[in-house]
């Protein structure tokens, strides 16, 4: 297996192609971050000798640039890993590598391939990613539409001009007419499918599990591969992280918030209606109060103990039980 570092950038591939292990000799070839540059890069990697099969490329999972560019791999045969832009950082730093350019980048991550060998990337099914890509486009449509609500609170607040206030008012009614569609839009998408429908069932059958939470929760579950409750909580940064060294630090634990933030945010909101509705959630949260645990503290219990919750549902194809094993 030949190992090949790619950094990605909107416009371009930097590679980095490691052809043996113990000298770290290597090539180097950059290729545009487009179909055309796919194929380029496969081609020169035929001139070096080395077959789709038996490429195995590393690359950053940051945004959504490196998407293309992994399915194109992993459909022409070969072996894709999408790993953790902090641990290569660290990875680098005990390489002793202290430059930082886009041709370095890319050989810390071959190396990082040749010597912790990360887990294959399997692409995600076509529904689950238009899924993420609906979820996406309302999720923009959203923030577009509370700004323009905004402006019109301060347009109320001043002495606004007529024009600027019709303006603001078609802006709204163009996206709440928007956010009405993508809506529909993605509640057909998941009924037209029965696997994505049958898995928000499940979520939805959690008390504190809305319509929202379910979705994009049924959109990273489906986009990613978790084999525990635990790994799905630490993707999404609600893991605890200590921080205690000798007699002299003892930092209070918090939550490692490395996944993505919005989904943070809407699991907080479920978690505050689940202390109040869900019973396993408000056992917990009654339990860790009793024991002196701060509000937040306890509440960051709360968002992990949902998210165990909706892996144990869809683990066991069964819905929620609220009176099992409280």
């Amino acid at each position: 297996m030949f190992f090949i570092g790619i950094d990605v950038s909107k416009a371009k591939l930097d590679c980095s192609l490691l052809l043996d292990v113990a000298s770290s000799k290597r090539r180097a070839k950059s290729v545009a971050n487009s179909k055309t540059g796919i194929t380029d890069l496969l081609t020169w990697c035929a001139k070096q000798h080395v077959a789709c099969h038996e490429l195995h490329a590393i690359m950053e999972g940051t945004g959504v640039y490196h998407e293309q560019a992994a399915l194109a791999l992993s459909d022409a045969g070969a072996t894709v890993s999408i790993v953790n832009p902090a641990q290569v950082k660290d990875f680098g730093r005990s390489l002793g590598v202290r430059t930082k350019t886009d041709g370095v980048d890319s050989w810390v991550l071959a190396r990082y391939g040749a010597l912790l060998h990360p887990k294959p990337w399997a692409p995600p099914a076509p529904e689950a990613r238009v899924l993420q890509a609906l979820l996406s486009r309302r999720e923009a449509i959203a923030q577009d539409l509370q700004r323009e609500r905004n402006r019109l609170e301060k347009a109320d607040a001043t002495d606004t001009p007529l024009l600027i206030r019709d303006s603001i008012a078609n802006s709204l009614a163009f996206l709440e007419q928007q956010l009405t569609k993508l809506q529909q839009n993605i509640d057909d998408h998941i009924n037209k499918h029965p696997n994505l429908k049958a898995d928000r069932d499940l979520l939805v059958s959690i008390p504190a599990v809305g319509p929202q939470v379910g979705n994009h929760l049924l959109a990273v579950m489906h986009t990613h591969q978790f084999q525990s409750a635990e790994q799905l909580a630490a993707y999404l940064g609600l893991v605890p992280v200590e921080r205690q060294s000798g007699t002299s630090i003892h930092g209070r634990p918090r939550l490692s918030k490395a996944g993505p933030a919005r989904i943070r945010a809407i699991l907080y909101m479920a978690a505050i209606v689940g202390t109040q509705h869900n019973p396993h959630i408000k056992a917990l949260y009654l339990r860790l109060q009793d024991r002196g645990k701060s509000k937040m503290s306890a509440l960051g219990a709360a968002m992990r103990k949902l998210v165990h919750l909706c892996f144990g549902v869809l683990k066991t194809r069964k819905p929620y039980q609220p009176n099992y094993a409280i």
